[in-house]
Order: C-alpha cells, then sequence, then structure tokens
C-alpha cells in the first residue's frame, strides 16, 4: 500500500513539473502572438500588460508594406524544402554506403565527414563566398541551395539508425535476387521513416531559422529569406518591436505546424537513431 501511494506521489510530482515546463515554454509564444496584435504604444508600456488595449492588425499591414514578405516566404519554403529533401536523398545513400557495404577506406573516410562537424561555419565563409562568386551563383536560389546539399550529421544519424536494422532482411533481399539499389529504396527506406522524419524536421527548421548564411550568399531584397529579411526591421539605432513581433510570428507559424503534425515521428527518430553497440 505504501509503494502504491509513494509511485502516486512520484507520478503526481512529475505531471507538475512537466505542465511547469509546458507553461514556461506556452506562455512566451502566447505573449508573443497576443503582442503582434498590439499598437506600438500597448507594445513598448510600462509596466506591461498581456492583454492589449485594443486589437489591431497595424503591424502586420507594416510588415507587408516595409518588406516582401511573401516572396521572402516562397524563398524560404523553397530554400528550406530543397535541402531537406537532396539532403535526405544523399545523406541516406552515403548512410547505406558506410552501413551495408564494405570498401577499402571507409573507415577513415567516415572519421574525415565526422570531423566536418568540428570546424564551424565562420572558417569557410569566406572560401565559399569567393567559390560561389567564381561559379556564379550568388543571389541565387541555387547558390543557397548546393552547399548545403549534404552534412554530415545527417549521415551519421541515418548511418547508426541503418545499422540496427536487422541484416537477415537484406539477405533475405539479395536470395529474392534484389540488388543494394534495390534493398536501399525498397527494405531500408521504408523501415526508416521516423529516422527521415526527424531528419527531415532538423533540416527544415535549421535551414529555415538560418540567418548568416542566406544573408552572406544574397543580396538582393527579392531573393532574402524570412530569417535574413527580418534583419531589415531591425535598424542600428531603433527597433520596431511591434512590425518585429509580427514578422516573427508569421516566421515560426509553419515550424510550429510541422513540429506539432511531425512531433511523434521526431521523438520516434530520435529515441531509436542510437548508434549500435
Amino acid at each position: 500500500m505504501k509503494e502504491k501511494i509513494k509511485q502516486r506521489s512520484y507520478s503526481a510530482a512529475g505531471y507538475v513539473i512537466l505542465c511547469i515546463v509546458a507553461l514556461l515554454v506556452f506562455i512566451p509564444l502566447v505573449w508573443l502572438v497576443v503582442s503582434s496584435f498590439k499598437s506600438d504604444a500597448d507594445v513598448i508600456k510600462y509596466p506591461p500588460a498581456f492583454l492589449p488595449e485594443q486589437w489591431v492588425i497595424t503591424q502586420y499591414a507594416y510588415v507587408t508594406d516595409a518588406i516582401p514578405i511573401l516572396s521572402m516566404l516562397k524563398n524560404t519554403v523553397i530554400f528550406a524544402g530543397s535541402v531537406t529533401l537532396i539532403s535526405l536523398l544523399l545523406d541516406s545513400l552515403a548512410a547505406y554506403a558506410f552501413a551495408r557495404m564494405e570498401f577499402k577506406g571507409k573507415k577513415i573516410l567516415f572519421t574525415m565527414i565526422l570531423l566536418t562537424m568540428m570546424v564551424p561555419f565562420q572558417i569557410i565563409m569566406i572560401p565559399l563566398y569567393i567559390e560561389e562568386y567564381k561559379l556564379g551563383i550568388l543571389d541565387t536560389l541555387m547558390g543557397l541551395v548546393l552547399p548545403r546539399a549534404s552534412g554530415a550529421y545527417g549521415i551519421y544519424m541515418l548511418t547508426s539508425f541503418f545499422s540496427r536494422i536487422p541484416k537477415s532482411l537484406e539477405e533475405a533481399a539479395r536470395i529474392d535476387g534484389l540488388n543494394n539499389l534495390q534493398i536501399y529504396w525498397k527494405i531500408v527506406m521504408p523501415l526508416s521513416k521516423p529516422a527521415l522524419i526527424s531528419l527531415g524536421i532538423y533540416h527544415f527548421m535549421n535551414n529555415w531559422n538560418d540567418l548568416l548564411y542566406p544573408m552572406m550568399l544574397t543580396s538582393s531584397v527579392e531573393k532574402r529569406t524570412l530569417s535574413a529579411g527580418l534583419a531589415i526591421l531591425v535598424g542600428s539605432n531603433s527597433i520596431k518591436y511591434g512590425p518585429t513581433l509580427a514578422a516573427t510570428v508569421i516566421s515560426i507559424a509553419p515550424l510550429l505546424l510541422l513540429f506539432l503534425f511531425g512531433q511523434r515521428f521526431f521523438i520516434e527518430g530520435i529515441a531509436t537513431s542510437g548508434v549500435k553497440e
């Protein structure tokens, strides 16, 4: 009896802690959305009030007039979406080779790929800029997508996941006459759906929120992404708080929807993509 009471007490305490953490995360998001409908005076007044005195949409109107936010939203979707799809294809092909195939220099090559994760972007940004300038793809969507077409993290994560798939499935497929490419596409990929979705969400969110990379490789407003475009609203001497809040809501809304619909696969992929012992 005492053990049951003790377990229930621990469970209740756990739920209370989870609720507190959820509120700490949820309240700032609600405050952000509510504040985007406040007037400039309500945004900066002290002491601050959670609800506005009058609900207005002038902040959203200012954003659409000040910057081509719909064009930037389209650029961001194309950039983040293209990088995500291409990365999933190339990362999974490389991961399948490292996890299932034997070839000379496999361990050395895999180690070299992992070492690139330790190189900060600030070290390669100038050589990357010069390279894109000489190739003539600066200030283009292709120039944004190509350098992000594959990454060490995706290869490492999928290699770990593919290594956990039973080899008996692969052996049975070879008996049925399937080659490596067919095994990869018809067996490995369907079984790796949680890992692919979680990696896809990671790639999409990472590129959607990136600021330095698109600002460096784009110069025209028409080719800017949302993160780079929002920097226009922040001046050197002043910040337009109301429009910045409204633009931030527009920017994070797709990510919240993506995570809400894909959170089950994201959590499952993270939980099942550990390194094989």
